[in-house]
């Protein structure tokens, strides 16, 4: 687990350049840091060393001829028997890492061929001398994060957007105006756009080739989700059990909910019980599921340690906004960097159990749009009429049913979005990424849109960026891809239930109590009206100005300070709107003095 970058360029890049892009990858990887390259191609590398933490396994890592180079971030589990046959083929291993497994591995098969033998979650760069190619490519669910600009007939690309900024000269920098009202609508910048409009994130399952020669770009799916018959708890176990290799100490985060305490139980009946599990504690809230958590652990024999997240944020806001890399503003970010910080002092590597909602339908929010099915694709042909409160259900009418989900957890309502920016209509009503796949059931048209975006660019983004902001490595095994495949080969009956996720009975341990389905199922939820009213609340004053500024002109000054009054005035079911906002405001703020 690391963080990546580098850049094929045909102009010299000053030394300064690569420096702060190794800065910004610098909190990814403690354990090391590397650069190979001159002033025209570069690769970069800070590792988290997890798999053979000695020297020799470090990156960027070449072949034995010296005429291909990889740099990688992830784990890929599963590979010594293909690593076994590649020997026997006369390949030489130097290491026990992964690493250089996929180096191995490119060289005997090629892009295409390595894709499909990787199991795991990766995003990495391969520079082929050979052939005059560099490759880009990102893992099938999108745990991985990876981004690249395209300046000229220059690429740049890294873990992070602030790693590819520096690589941006002053006027190839400006602001996606889709951007910021994509974060509007939904809270985050869905791929492929970053808040840059140079900057573009590559999609999970996707890989980019680069012509050295003809600077052409060309980008390639290699993997659609497909049916494939076989035991899914079988595969879980299987899943859980390569996930629990490593070099260094491990553990799991449990929660109260299903999935993390299936993650566990599967630990148990494998009878691995020495990983401590670590809760996050929210004392006084009715959110706090530590003794929920605590108990499931003792059953389970497995140790546990509660940690207690800050009821104040105000002292850390800034280095986790600047932990999420761009705006990026799902309030449970906030504990979830506290959980990482505090684990991290402990282990290296935790197990979670992310996924279980987009594979077994868990959301609420599937049962309450279900309900408006019937209409697909008609609407009403209502004007969009900029206003400062919602006037969700007059969109929700405007738009067809599927586009329509996106209100279910949207950030702004359209209304609320084309009243903040001054402007009489909105470059789209949605911005996600259309799903791979046109399922015909109303539920499963749902769960593409989220597997297309929430799930990657929401879900994994957020894990990802919380837990490698303290050099913590996240495994999910609810999303090894050969799990999703036997999973989908089930009838809709079996895998989708009310309530949510009965199929995963089987997979308890028996000595847990059978309510669990039964339970009312919590949010990850901070105290967000406190940290508006206490350290947060100065942060306010001034603020339309600053977004007005910071946007180019995009956010209106009058109307961000109406909705922040609006606010104050009593309406409190704008927290999350508010800080919304306010992460805007610091992210851009950061990203506007990354030195150029």
């Amino acid at each position: 687990m690391c963080g990546i970058g580098g850049f094929f360029a045909q102009r010299a890049v000053p030394e300064g350049v690569a420096a702060a892009m190794r800065q910004a990858l610098r909190p990814r990887g403690p354990d090391a840091e590397h650069a190979v390259g001159h002033l025209h191609n570069r690769l970069l590398h800070a590792r988290l060393s997890i798999i053979d933490p000695r020297p020799e396994a470090d990156q960027p890592m070449v072949n034995d001829r010296g005429d291909v180079w990889i740099v990688y971030n992830g784990e890929v589990y599963d590979w010594q028997s293909a690593a076994d046959d590649l020997r026997a083929a006369g390949a030489r291993f130097h290491t026990r890492s992964d690493t250089e497994f996929i180096l191995r591995g490119y060289e005997a098969w090629g892009i295409d061929r390595l894709l499909e033998r990787l199991r795991g979650m990766f995003a990495f760069a391969i520079l082929d001398a050979r052939n005059a190619k560099a490759y880009l490519a990102r893992d099938r669910m999108g745990e991985k994060p990876l981004v690249y600009a395209r300046v000229g007939e220059d690429l740049a690309f890294g873990s992070l957007v602030r790693a590819v900024l520096p690589f941006l000269p002053p006027e190839s920098r400006s602001l996606s105006p889709e951007a910021i009202d994509a974060y509007l609508a939904h809270r985050y910048v869905p791929a492929p756009r970053t808040v840059f409009s140079h900057i573009q994130r590559l999609e999970n399952a996707h890989y980019l080739e680069f012509d050295l020669g003809t600077r052409k770009l060309t980008k390639r799916r290699y993997w659609q989700p497909s049916p494939r018959q076989g035991s899914w708890l079988e595969a879980l176990d299987e899943s859980v059990r390569m996930r629990t290799i490593a070099d260094r100490p491990l553990g799991v985060l449990l929660s109260g909910g299903i999935d993390s305490t299936v993650v566990a139980s599967r630990l148990a009946q494998q009878r691995m019980t020495s990983y401590r599990t670590y809760t996050a504690a929210f004392p006084g809230s009715d959110m706090d599921e530590s003794p929920a958590a605590r108990e499931t652990a003792a059953a389970l024999g497995l140790p546990n340690t509660s940690i207690v997240i800050p009821h104040e944020l105000d002292q850390d806001f800034a280095r986790i906004v600047a932990a999420l890399d761009e705006p990026f503003a799902d309030p449970s970010s906030f504990p979830s960097w506290y959980l990482a910080r505090e684990v991290s002092r402990e282990v290296k590597v935790v197990l979670a159990g992310d996924g279980g909602d987009e594979l077994f339908a868990g959301y609420k929010r599937l049962a309450k749009h279900l309900r408006t099915a019937r209409r697909g694709a008609f609407r009403l042909p209502l004007p969009l009429r900029p206003a400062l409160k919602g006037g969700k259900l007059a969109a929700e009418l405007a738009m067809d049913w599927r586009s329509a989900y996106s209100l279910r957890f949207s950030g702004f309502a359209p209304a609320q979005r084309a009243y903040l920016q001054d402007r009489p209509s909105l470059p789209a009503m949605v911005h996600w990424r259309a799903p791979d796949s046109e399922p015909q059931a109303p539920l499963e048209q749902l769960l593409a849109v989220d597997f297309a975006n929430y799930l990657p660019e929401y879900i994994l983004r957020k894990s990802d960026l919380c837990t490698m902001a303290h050099g913590l490595e996240a495994r999910a095994p609810f999303l090894d891809h050969r799990l999703v495949e036997r999973l989908l080969f089930l009838p809709a009956h079996e895998r989708f239930t009310r309530p949510p996720k009965l199929l995963l009975r089987a997979a308890l341990d028996p000595r847990l109590p059978q309510d669990l389905f039964e339970r009312k199922k919590r949010g990850f939820n901070p105290p967000l009206r406190d940290w508006l009213r206490g350290g947060l609340a100065a942060r306010l004053e001034g603020l339309g100005r600053r977004l007005q500024d910071l946007s180019a002109g995009q956010l209106a000054a009058g109307a961000v300070d109406a909705f922040v009054r609006h606010y104050c005035a009593g309406a409190e079911p704008l927290a999350e709107q508010v800080l919304q906002l306010l992460i805007l405001d610091e992210s851009l703020s950061q990203l506007a003095q990354v030195p150029l």
